[in-house]
Parts: structure tokens; sequence; C-alpha cells
């Protein structure tokens, strides 16, 4: 089934009724803003998605019977008198999506017709289950139709009222309005009415409805109609209402005005990232009202057969690698609510809290990791980077007696290396577009070439650079991507033994004949990504971590190896996870993929599951008890003044045991069976698995357009062919993203581009459907 978009309408101002409670009369309140409209002389409508009862009881009947002609419908009635979820336990119960689907047609439709204003009333209280027992305030998220709130005038109303709204609040809903009947004895309407005036949201108070009259009444039936024909004939009446209404249809309009000059205001306003404001135009802004799950709700997207001013569009990029369990997460936004609540934001100084001393033992057990017993907390993956580089060149220089403030110490790496845009790691890799133009880079190490893996015409092969081939062999084909990983095998075969004799003279050579001295070996474990996501061979990473810790006496003369693993020899090995850390390819760790403990690591992105910025900077306590000394002076002084901030802990604590039980209960068991390949695979060989399908890599490597592909965990990377040449400044990606953009007839997808590589990206939790129509998207493209 498709996602749908938000609902919003230029010729129709749909709102959904959510109830504080049970029994608040969400439904009185409905009929009352609809017989409103139609005495205006125009059309509304009432959608009742579910309801439970006895058919002549239910809402929409009522609808019907004192509406005053307003058009009404129920999509799936069910007969007993309970909550939906106990109701449908007898029945055909509809999926969430196709409830939704369901209702953003009826409304579309209705958008079409001549009907002006349409309410979609839930059934309960905000939080009452829906057919599938999910809680109403999460199912109808998707839609995030503006909310008119039926506040509770009865006995503790005050405290349900408040409660529904905050929890609408952080669910990322608008509440525009809050209507409750008045009660002379406990007068609610009066405090209520001040809590929400205070936060500009009008509250109208209508009269209590007429009681019911006694059943013994032979007329009892007649009285009651003959009642509230009065009563909506007055109530409908009130000034308050019909003031209500027209702020209602106010805010729609504005609502729309926004977003269409969002995009003019955007160009005047900001300086993006990674962009080239030279020739850039409003119409290339994608203004996003919301996001929820894999998509973005975006206004104005091209091509769109949506119905409504707000499409779906998969967010193609993860949000720049972020996203791991979906946008507008209602687990993680409580986490982070209830931190923010508990703590706001305390410095960590010689203090402790217990987000930060959870997050701690998590992930220490989450990296698997003997060598780490310290976590140091930053805000993001470069500055985490900063302090892993301090860590790194400190240690080594304390055990090899070397003064950086005299000689210059460089790091080893790899080509297409990219560890942030502070000043300290943009050093740390080669001169790149990234960094060559920034006028206080100097780089600062050596960068080796290395064999890639990728797919070609349906077969896997590590293509090593033409420059190297003397050295380290000619190319190689494998029968899976698994066997590529099979490290155990591969260790033993020519090609390592050719990969580490040259390393080893390189190294060799740079520090004997060029005199180069060496602090630490930084590698971005299996993928280098924002380089043009380069696969690097494993076998090649794994024998340059061999080689620098085997050989101790390439960096200082009288260096031994180290006796004891968790002591580290050679150079310090720092690995930036960064990107491909913590499940982005499938793994808790990407280390475990070179079976590597490295000495320090770096872990961002995905920490938090998207929401919060948060980083760590791992590391052994030998490094750590570098910086011990009776000198300040030799602290690691390096801090943020967020640092280890509670509601960041919190949610990262929550996101990894959200991926950790992913991992372990069966959640991708779908997509590990469509990657196993039994022909091919030992005892010995590795798991390794995509979301992405293996038919769908065949079919792509194939297609004309397409020089290579790849797929590990939820990352695709397609490399399309350039007769100019690869690179960052390649233009050739650009077609295909075009299209992507374009869509089909579900959604379409906001998609990055590096050169002449576009790469796609999925939560961890993304919908199978969902990531089929992506790959049919991509094989109307290009195959």
């Amino acid at each position: 089934m498709a996602p749908v978009g938000s609902g919003l309408w230029r010729t129709l101002r749909a709102h959904q009724v959510y109830g504080a409670n049970t029994d608040v009369g969400k439904t009185i309140v409905s009929t009352v803003l609809c017989n409103a409209v139609q005495r205006q002389k125009q059309r509304a409508a009432f959608l009742k998605p579910v309801s439970t009862g006895a058919l002549d009881d239910a809402d929409n009947r009522h609808l019907e019977r004192y509406g005053a002609g307003a058009l009404t419908k129920c999509l799936y009635q069910f007969d007993e008198p309970v909550s939906p979820h106990l109701a449908a336990k007898s029945k055909t119960i509809p999926r969430d999506e196709d409830l939704l689907a369901s209702i953003h047609q009826t409304l579309s439709g209705w958008a079409r017709s001549d009907i002006d204003f349409a309410l979609v009333e839930t059934a309960g209280g905000v939080h009452s289950p829906g057919p599938n027992g999910n809680s109403q305030a999460d199912l109808y998220r998707p839609l995030r139709l503006p909310i008119v709130l039926v506040a509770d005038s009865r006995l503790g109303g005050i405290s349900s009222s408040i409660s529904a709204y905050e929890s609408l609040l952080i669910r990322g809903y608008d509440v525009q309005s809050v209507l409750l009947f008045r009660d002379e004895y406990y007068q609610n309407h009066e405090y209520i009415g001040d809590y929400f005036r205070n936060k500009s949201i009008p509250l109208v108070h209508l009269p209590a409805p007429p009681a019911k009259p006694s059943q013994t009444d032979p007329d009892a039936q007649q009285r009651d109609e003959e009642a509230m024909l009065a009563y909506y004939g007055q109530a409908s009446r009130e000034s308050e209402i019909l003031r209500l209404l027209e702020e209602m249809t106010i805010k729609n309009k504005q609502r729309i005005e926004r977003l269409e000059e969002m995009t003019d205001r955007a160009q005047e306003l900001i300086w993006y990232p990674f962009t080239q404001h030279r020739g850039m135009q409003a119409k290339d802004i994608t203004v996003i009202d919301s996001a929820h799950d894999d998509y973005f709700h975006t206004f104005g997207s091209s091509g769109t057969n949506q119905e409504g001013e707000l499409r779906p569009t998969f967010d193609g990029s993860a949000s720049w690698w972020t996203q791991g369990l979906g946008h507008g997460n209602p687990e993680l936004s409580l986490s982070a609510a209830y931190a923010a609540g508990r703590y706001g934001h305390v410095m960590f100084a010689g203090t402790v809290h217990e987000p930060a001393l959870s997050l701690a033992e998590s992930l220490l057990k989450t990296l698997d990791n003997p060598r780490f017993s310290k976590v140091f907390y930053t805000d993001n993956g470069s500055t985490g980077m900063e302090v892993a580089i301090k860590m790194g060149l400190r240690a080594a220089c304390d055990r090899y007696g070397w003064d950086a403030s005299q000689e210059k110490i460089n790091i080893l790496g790899l080509k297409g290396s990219y560890h942030g845009d502070t000043i300290g790691v943009m050093d740390c890799s080669e001169p790149s577009t990234y960094n060559k133009k920034v006028e206080w880079y100097r780089g600062r190490g050596h960068w080796f070439d290395f064999p890639l893996v990728k797919m070609v015409d349906g077969q896997w092969k590590v293509e090593v650079p033409a420059e190297l081939q003397e050295d380290l062999g000619p190319d190689a084909e494998f029968s899976s991507l698994g066997s590529v990983f099979d490290l155990n095998s591969r260790l033993d075969s020519d090609a390592s033994q050719r990969y580490k004799k040259y390393i080893h003279r390189t190294i060799k050579d740079l520090v004997e004949t060029h005199g180069m001295k060496f602090g630490a070996l930084i590698l971005e474990p299996v993928i280098l990504g924002a380089g043009g996501m380069l696969f690097c061979d494993p076998l090649f990473q794994r024998c340059l971590t061999d080689v620098v810790r085997e050989h101790p006496e390439l960096f200082s003369p009288n260096a031994t190896p180290a006796k004891t693993s968790p002591s580290w020899s050679g150079l310090p090995v720092v690995f930036d996870e960064v990107f491909t850390g913590l499940y982005r390819l499938g793994r808790p760790t990407s280390a475990s993929f070179l079976d590597v403990h490295p000495d320090i690591a770096v872990n961002a992105k995905l920490l938090t599951g998207g929401l919060i910025p948060l980083c760590t900077t791992v590391a052994s306590q030998e490094i750590f008890d570098t910086f011990s000394s009776p000198e300040k002076s030799d602290a690691l002084l390096h801090g943020h003044s967020y640092t280890a901030h509670a509601s960041g802990c919190t949610v990262a604590v929550d996101s990894l045991r959200a991926m950790s039980k992913m991992d372990k209960d069966g959640s991708w068991d779908g997509y590990r069976a469509d990657w196993q390949n039994t022909t091919s695979s030992t005892a010995s060989t590795p798991e390794v698995w995509s979301v992405w399908s293996n038919g769908l890599l065949k079919d792509l490597s194939c297609a004309e357009p397409v020089e290579s592909v790849f797929a590990i965990g939820t990352v695709l990377s397609i490399s399309l062919r350039d007769a100019e040449g690869a690179g960052y400044n390649s233009t050739a990606a650009k077609g295909l993203q075009q299209k992507l953009a374009a869509g089909g007839d579900q959604f379409n997808v906001h998609s990055r581009v590096l050169g002449n590589v576009l790469y796609l990206m999925s939560s961890v939790t993304s919908k199978p459907e969902s990531l089929q129509e992506l790959e049919s998207l991509l094989r109307s493209a290009l195959v």
C-alpha cells in the first residue's frame, strides 16, 4: 500500500477531531460545526473512519439526522460497543496503511467536489486504540491533519484535557482549536480557557446539550430529537463558533501561503551546506512540511500524481545518513521529552547523570571490543574525530618521545577519506574538493590507493587500480559478497601477501627516505562515504591494520610488538564509524567485518536513531592513561557546552536497544534469506546482507548507463558511466536523480549524489513494500 501524504488541500478545510477522553461529546461538537458551515451556504462533510456499537447509535447516523444536510461517511463499522481493537477481533481487520489510504482518498475526493469543510472524527480518547491496537495518536499521525480537541468538562477533565493536548503536541500535531461544554459546577472551561489562551489556541465553550428525556416517556424519542434540533440551531449560531470557523479558513490559507513563500525566503536568508549557490534558484529547494517514517511530506513536488498539496517523498539519503528508526518516532520523541523534562541540560565536567552512564555501558556492550573502556562525549562526528586525533597523536608521541611542537606528525589513511569539516580532521584527508580551498588546510599524512569492491555485469569483483596491479595483482572475481568478506580464507591468499608487502614497503620508504613520522592509522571501515561511496576491499584494510600493528619498528627503530592485545602496537588504530557503524551495514559495528578491534572508535548519526546530535569517541584504557598526569595541561582539554546532553544520551540508549532487538528478533530475516547463496557459501563465509534485493543489484549492474553497483546493509550505491571521468565534479548521476525526484504514482524520492555516484539509504525500519516500489522506480529509470 502506498504511503499517504499529510492532509492539506486548497479547496477543503479538513480537520481531525480528537477527544480528551471517551464520552466527551466529540460527535456533538462535530455536528455543531457542520451545522454552522451548512448555515453559511457551504458544504460540510463528516468522516468516521472506525465506528463501534449499534448501527442506529453510530456517530455518522447522528450527523445524518442532525447535520443540516452535511455529507457523512463511515469506513469501518463494528457492531460491538467496545474499543475498536476489541470490536475488530471477530472481523476482517483493516491494516493501518489501508485505513489511512481510505481516509486520504475520501478527503481527496471531497476536495475535488463541492465540499468546503470536513471533519475526521476519532473514536474514544487520544490514546484509545485503533483496530490493530495502535494508539490513535500514532495511527493517524501520517495524515497530520490540524486538530480540533474536544476537552472534558467533567470532574478530572482539566488533567485529561491538558494531557491529551501534550500527547498530540509531542507527536507533531497542530492543535488549532479546543472546544468543550460549559459546566457551571466544575467550570473547567475557565481554567482550560486560560491554559490554552496562553498558548494562543482559541477555546470555545458551548452550552451543554439537553438531557435525555426519561425512557418511560412514550414520546421520549420525539422529544429528544426536537430538543437536539433546537440545541444545534442555537449552538451553531453562536458568535464564537462562527469566529472559529473563520479562523480555520484563515489558518488553512495561511499555511499554504507560508509553504508557497518558503523557497523564496530560504533563497534570501539561508546559506546551505555543501551547496554552490551560483545558479541556484528557489525552485531547486525542497519544502518539507513534516516527516514521518521514511518520508518527508513535501510541498510543491514536481510530477506529482498525488491528491492534495503535500506529497510523500522517500528520504533517500536517510537525512544525511542519520535516520535509523524513522522520522517522528514516538518512542524516541518521548525519550527526549522525558530527559528534557527531568534534566534540561546539565554541565558534564566532573558530574554524571544516569543517561550518560547508561549510554556508556550500553555502547561498550554493543561495540563488544575488549580494548575499549572509556567513552568521551561530543556533539557530532567531526568533533568526535577531532578528539580521536588528539588521543591517537598524544599516545604515539608519548610512547616514541616525539615533540609535536617541533616536528610534523602525520597520519596514515586511504585516498578518498573524509572525517568531517572541522580544521583538524580536514588535515587527515588528502587534498580534495572538500578541503583544498580552505585556507588553513595542510594535509598531514599519506593516503593509500586501494582496490574497490563492486558488482559489474552481475559479477562481484575486486578491482585493483591499474597503477597498482604490478604490486597488488590483477582484478579478482568472487561468487558472492560473503566470499569477499571471508578473510579467514583470504588472509592465506597471494593477494594478502602482495597487499602486506606493498604496504610494508611503502611505509618504510615514507619513514626512511622521506623522514615522515606517523602518529595514527585512521580508517573508515568498509565504505568511505563522502569520498564517493568507495567500497574498499576489506582484505586491504585488514592487511593495512595488521602491518601497522605487527611492525612497530617501521615507526620507531626500538619499538617492539605489544605482548598483550589490549595494548596498541605500531600506531593507535582509529576507526571512523560515524557513517558505517551501528547497524548501517547490518551489524552492530563495521569493524566486525574486518575482524579488527580498533584502539579508538567514533560513532554518531545512527547513535540517536536520527533524532538528536550526539557523538561518542571510545578508547582503550591505555590511550586514556596517556593523558593522566599531575599537570592539568596534560589532560584531554576538549569539551562542548552541551557535552553528554541528557536528551541525546537517553534517546541513544533507547535507539541502541531498539536496533539490537531488531537484530535478534527476526525483523531482518527476509532480507538475510534473499542474500543467502547456498551454492557458494561455506561454513566460514560471513553473513553479509542488504535490504536492497540481490536481484536488483544484478539487474542494475547489467544496465547500459551503469558502471558498477554495490549494496550492503541499508546502503545502495550506483556508479554511472561518465565519458569525462568519475569524481565529485561529475554530473553523470544528475539525470537519475531527476527521474527519482519525479517519482511514480505512490511517491517520489529525495536523493543525493556524489559526482557520478547516486546512493540510496533506508532506515533500519523501512517497510519492504516501500523498498520494492523504490526498486521498481530504479529499474524503470535504468534497466
